[in-house]
């Protein structure tokens, strides 16, 4: 009962700002956070990928800190963030992104789990009264400011401002709305306008799927691209990042953020929705496969879209498809969906 009260707590405390509703929420998410807290955070802390060697991403820690805050697991954020300041915290604030076999494998951040991990600071220092968090969450938030964006951008980490490099799935209209109480308001507001128009380019008024990357041009245009230098890939596709679009935009209670996520909908249910990678017009591409995170997505779209049954069913699917082969992406986006989601707006 106290997880559940605290879900309602926490959507009802981020839910300041929101103008306008869609569907009605789908069941809160303790159950789907629970297992994946429980089935891949270590008892020091540590988010281990385990069905992908055992490692450890900045992002998994954030989307942990994210889930124990919306659950009212205070116990579990503390053993969560003092593993993620231990090890992976850099000097100045921001977040190793790779640690492997007992130490850091790459120092290089990632924006995504710095943005959310400082939401999730910034949440649970509320949450849970403790001021501490709120001073860490206001560092984490500068950091990104100063190191994550270029011309009011968030790019996709510090290496990626020269050539600025966005991944669009790491904007979070959302988080970007939450930091604007540590400080900084019209730099957020910023990041969070040009967030939204990115993404709201990039698929064309529902024409084509978001890329998992793009760079934004001399003129700030953004331009659909290719996987950056080191990753594979040779095509600008929806894939693996790009599925999380969706849910970050179909939670926001901003009409404009909303209406990029509703617009997804008629390429994702056309076919079977579980399916990724597929090509921005919607088609899977060769050697696709069925994974939990992709229903994630389309049930995201669905809920932006006023589906709600749509939603509930590919949720259910997704949960079953991961009881059936367990990831850690999967349950993790599945968890997050169904928390974060679960926001009310009005």
């Amino acid at each position: 009962m106290r997880r559940a009260i605290a879900v309602v707590l926490l959507l009802a405390a981020t839910a300041a700002g929101c103008g306008e509703s869609s569907s009605a929420p789908p069941r809160p998410g303790p159950g789907a956070a629970a297992r994946f807290l429980d089935r891949y955070v270590d008892p020091d802390g540590r988010v281990v990928r385990r069905d992908q060697g055992g490692d450890t991403v900045s992002e998994g820690q954030a989307y942990a800190l994210l889930l124990a805050a919306a659950t009212g697991d205070e116990r579990r954020f503390g053993r969560v963030w003092r593993w993620t300041r231990a090890h992976l915290q850099r000097r100045d604030g921001l977040l190793a992104w790779h640690w492997r076999d007992g130490r850091v494998a790459d120092r290089q951040p990632a924006a995504d789990a710095d943005l959310d991990a400082a939401r999730a600071l910034q949440l649970a220092a509320r949450r849970f009264g403790r001021p501490a968090l709120r001073r860490a969450a206001g560092r984490m938030a500068v950091a990104v400011l100063r190191r994550e964006t270029a011309a009011g951008r968030l790019v996709a980490g510090p290496w990626a401002r020269r050539g600025r490099v966005l991944n669009p799935s790491y904007s979070s209209p959302v988080a970007e709305r939450a930091l604007v109480t540590l400080g900084h308001h019209r730099r957020w507001a910023r990041v969070r306008r040009h967030g939204i128009a990115t993404a709201r380019a990039l698929v064309a008024g529902g024409a084509r799927l978001p890329p998992d990357w793009a760079r934004a041009g001399p003129r700030g245009a953004p331009a659909r691209s290719a996987a950056p230098p080191g990753d594979p890939g040779g095509v600008p596709r929806y894939g693996f990042d790009a599925v999380r679009l969706p849910v970050r935009f179909a939670e926001s209670c901003d009409p404009a953020a909303r209406r990029v996520a509703a617009a997804l909908w008629p390429r994702l249910r056309a076919g079977d929705p579980a399916i990724l990678p597929r090509e921005l017009d919607g088609r899977g591409v060769v050697g696709a496969v069925r994974t939990p995170v992709a229903l994630a997505g389309a049930a995201a779209a669905a809920h932006a879209a006023g589906d709600a049954a749509a939603r509930d069913r590919l949720l259910d699917e997704a949960e079953a498809l991961d009881d059936r082969h367990p990831t850690y992406y999967g349950a993790a986006w599945i968890a997050l969906a169904r928390t974060l989601l679960a926001r009310r707006c009005g």
